[in-house]
């Protein structure tokens, strides 16, 4: 019998959602590859958040990818999770951080990055990029490498 599923609330559920941030949406499951590394990417081109200070709407597209270790995020979890922003007042920078420390909390990933691209506001675009790799592991120095050479040929302004 096929367990994958076991114990995951929103996958074939009918679709609630949270309009307060909300870390304990997101739920995992054993990654079934674990001799294996490999990259599992998610691009979340509709991330909305609200300025802190003004309330204003801020729009970006989220990027993750992450190197499981023992688990992976399943992805109608990692969707409601990051709905859940849609009221939450954090800056584009504090939105990315905080999306990479509770996905690191979740999952304990080997690497995990995470790069805000949010749509310019008031002439200026900001576009936020946290990684992180496993203490210790050849990991740490990937994210470090990984870190330190991050944007090195920025985009066009056509791709936005």
């Amino acid at each position: 019998m096929d367990r994958t599923n076991e114990g995951l609330k929103f996958l074939g559920a009918k679709t609630k959602y949270s309009f307060d941030y909300d870390p304990s949406i997101l739920e995992r499951f054993e990654n079934k590859h674990q001799e294996n590394d490999y990259f599992v990417k998610f691009n979340c081109p509709e991330f909305t958040s609200l300025c802190p200070i003004t309330s204003q709407p801020d729009f970006a597209t989220i990027y993750i990818s992450y190197i499981p270790d023992k688990y992976c995020v399943e992805s109608k979890s990692l969707k409601l999770y990051l709905f859940s922003f849609r009221n939450h007042g954090d800056f584009h920078e504090d939105c990315v951080n905080i999306i990479m420390k509770d996905l690191i909390k979740l999952l304990n990933p080997r690497y995990i990055e995470v790069w805000g691209k949010f749509l310019p506001r008031g002439g200026l675009s900001i576009d936020p990029y946290a990684n992180y790799g496993a203490k210790g592991t050849k990991y740490e120095e990937m994210a470090f490498n990984r870190l330190m050479n991050h944007d090195m040929y920025p985009e066009t302004i056509n791709n936005r």
